[in-house]
């Protein structure tokens, strides 16, 4: 199962209307992760139902759409209409508007690029195994369910989430995971680090995005950390159960 939302291209930090912020999930033609219709952000937890804007995910407050700048609220209702809901992370994040863009925008830069040797799930790969050492639960299940769809291995994150070291890695995997970690606990970085990384095939340039995403997110952690974000319910399901499986259970 593949699904991905709109991109939006980014333009000036400065004002409205960002538009190129992150393709935040796996494609799909159907345009939701269950297969379901597409449904209107306004059905959604975060709409303009004054029930729910005193809700708070975690620790502070969800701004009101119409209190929000005008390219935020578009674009996370451009999600929540593309995915069915809206990840909670982007909720907390938007307390912060300016640190909402610049967040995103990194996250952009170094997910969705489209240079070097790391794959997709690679990438998410990398965020659960660093996020179980920052002992962050949003990102470790919101990103073991990113990874079980772009890889297809419904296990495989579970596995790393146990014991890495016992995963079903191959030797490439195992390599990038362990120079990630090497980042992740702030070890003195060596030539020899670097080398097994090229004993694999990654250069560089590989090893600056590997090095880029563990410490992006160990960031990320901290801040879903002190925030208290909790991981959506739908996170959990994603990548486990065949469509018409899913579709029936949540009928």
């Amino acid at each position: 199962m593949q699904y991905t939302l709109s991109r939006l291209i980014l333009g000036s930090l400065l004002r409205l209307r960002p538009r190129c912020f992150a393709s935040v999930f796996p494609p799909s033609g159907s345009g939701s992760f269950w297969g379901r219709p597409q449904i209107t952000a306004l059905k959604q937890e975060y709409s303009t139902d004054e029930a729910n804007i005193s809700q708070s995910i975690g620790r502070y407050p969800i701004p009101s759409k119409k209190d929000l700048p005008y390219d935020i609220a578009e674009l996370m209702e451009e999600i929540e209409v593309k995915s069915g809901f809206l990840p909670n992370v982007f909720k907390v994040m938007s307390h912060r508007p300016t640190e909402f863009r610049a967040f995103f925008a990194y996250y952009n830069a170094i997910m969705n690029k489209e240079t070097g040797k790391l794959s997709k799930a690679d990438k998410e790969l990398i965020i659960v195994t660093t996020s179980i050492v920052n002992k962050c639960p949003y990102c470790v299940i919101a990103h073991g369910a990113l990874h079980r769809i772009y890889s297809k291995k419904p296990t495989l994150a579970d596995q790393v989430t146990v014991n890495w070291k016992k995963a079903d890695l191959n030797d490439r995997e195992f390599a990038m995971l362990e120079f990630a970690l090497a980042v992740c606990r702030a070890d003195t970085i060596t030539e020899e680090h670097f080398q097994k990384l090229e004993a694999h095939g990654f250069d560089r340039e590989d090893a600056w995005d590997i090095g880029s995403i563990a410490a992006f997110f160990a960031m990320s952690n901290r801040i879903a950390h002190f925030t208290n974000v909790h991981p959506n319910p739908e996170f959990y399901l994603m990548g486990r159960v065949p469509r018409e499986k899913e579709k029936t259970m949540s009928s």
